[in-house]
């Protein structure tokens, strides 16, 4: 195999096999907007109101706020005792030594808050047999934690929690005995190093250290290449997430993925497309893929990856994937030194042929297997490419922010015409030009 062809083949494992939109919003996150259902933030002051003697739920409610408070505290203060003070002593020696672990695997991620939140309205029924107490509740739990100096607000994550009650005394019985999920972070999955830069943060596990130092000293240079084609404000500063193994993988991206075929996924928890923010983003590494790439092909997958963060806000879903992946692949490529005809080799294949093509590529072409999805972004890179090289990269922007901002329904030939001045057909036809001339 050439040097170029084995590029090519690790730019197809890392971008064109990437994740299908680019940026995965993570389902079962809590909703945001008219209708949520209040919840019960743990790190204010919390407790029934009312005259008399509080009720048995109002009890229950003030001693399990009581107990996700002083957790919550603990890990903030980093006092293990106060946090494994909260496990209860009855509950199985597996959970209680992974809540031990947990803890000590916390100790050098930086964190700006850490809190919880209950919905006591909205409480799963528990078997009577699940663990032995004189009561067990559980309600609905979300982790609210945030990465210092990378969210700017924090993240909320589902937490599957039993509460037990022995005598007046509530304890955490278990993460794992309702129907409720528990969300799992790096620190479920062994110890975490942190890896800070001016511009992010790279948690890893001590056996991807060689890898995660890579990408930390790639961080800086790549949120400036991104910068330099995005010019709408983001925050300029990313967290990568570096799992050691398919579960890990799997819980940050989705158990539902092909991981082997994911090199980097961009993740986020919530969007508001009014606000153009996003919260709770990662880009997540696969190492498998990832380790083996030379740092040129990284280095493109992570603009790429970051490309997604930086516009998250900004992008409805539906948007044309063309667009959200020919720009992500635009910024990523960019000054990388690599030419049309080795990094979009299909195109160039097709341009060879006398056959170049002759419509925008499809949605359902980035769905697909083998060598179409690879031609699908091969064409995404090369027309957006061409529009930056011929009408601005100013315009690429705009027209990105026209097309992934508005409506998944509305016409491309109008966004054409007021951003470019041309129609589809003008467009393809200036690509056909294009890529003879280029390839």
């Amino acid at each position: 195999m050439t040097g170029a062809a084995r590029f090519r083949a690790w730019l197809v494992a890392a971008i064109a096999a990437t994740l299908l939109g680019g940026v995965v919003l993570l389902v079962g996150q809590p909703a945001t907007g008219p209708g949520t259902a209040a919840r019960l933030s743990i790190g204010s002051p919390a407790g029934p109101t009312g005259q008399g003697a509080p009720t048995l739920p109002e009890a229950r409610l003030t001693e399990v706020t009581a107990l996700l408070r002083d957790r919550a505290t603990a890990v903030l203060h980093r006092d293990r005792a106060a946090f494994l003070a909260s496990v209860d002593p009855s509950a199985s020696e597996q959970f209680r030594d992974a809540q031990a672990a947990m803890f000590d695997n916390l100790a050098d991620v930086p964190l700006s808050s850490w809190s919880y939140d209950v919905d006591p309205t909205d409480s799963t029924a528990v078997p009577a047999n699940a663990f032995l107490a004189d009561e067990l509740w559980a309600p609905d739990v979300q982790l609210d934690y945030a990465l210092d100096a990378v969210d700017r607000d924090p993240t909320g994550k589902p937490m599957g929690y039993l509460f037990a009650r022995h005598g007046s005394k509530w304890y955490l019985a278990s993460d794992t005995l309702t129907t409720r999920q528990t969300w799992r972070g790096p620190w479920d999955f062994g110890p975490v190093t942190a890896l800070r830069s001016k511009s992010g943060l790279v948690l890893a596990h001590p056996a991807e250290n060689d890898l995660a130092t890579k990408i930390s000293r790639e961080l800086d240079s790549d949120v400036a290449a991104v910068s330099a084609v995005w010019d709408q404000p983001w925050p300029r500063q990313v967290a990568v997430l570096v799992p050691d193994s398919e579960d890990e993988l799997k819980a940050f991206v989705g158990p539902e993925f092909a991981v082997d075929a994911i090199a980097a996924v961009a993740v986020a928890d919530r969007v508001d497309n009014t606000g153009h923010t996003a919260v709770g983003q990662r880009v997540v590494l696969n190492p498998d893929n990832a380790d083996k790439m030379p740092t040129a092909s990284l280095r493109v997958v992570l603009r790429h990856e970051m490309t997604h963060i930086a516009a998250r806000g900004y992008t409805v879903d539906g948007t044309a994937m063309w667009m959200l992946e020919g720009f992500a692949n635009y910024v990523g490529y960019r000054d990388s030194g690599i030419p049309l005809s080795v990094g979009a080799a299909d195109v160039a294949d097709l341009v060879k042929d006398g056959t170049p093509p002759t419509d925008l590529p499809a949605n359902g072409d980035f769905a697909a297997s083998g060598e179409k999805i690879n031609l699908a972004y091969d064409e995404a890179w090369t027309l957006t490419s061409f529009i930056a090289d011929t009408f601005g990269q100013h315009a690429l922007v705009t027209l990105y922010l026209r097309i992934a901002g508005g409506s998944p329904d509305a016409p491309v030939d109008q966004a054409l015409h007021d951003v470019l001045g041309v129609d589809k057909a003008g467009l393809v036809a200036g690509w056909q030009d294009y890529l003879r001339r280029n390839i």
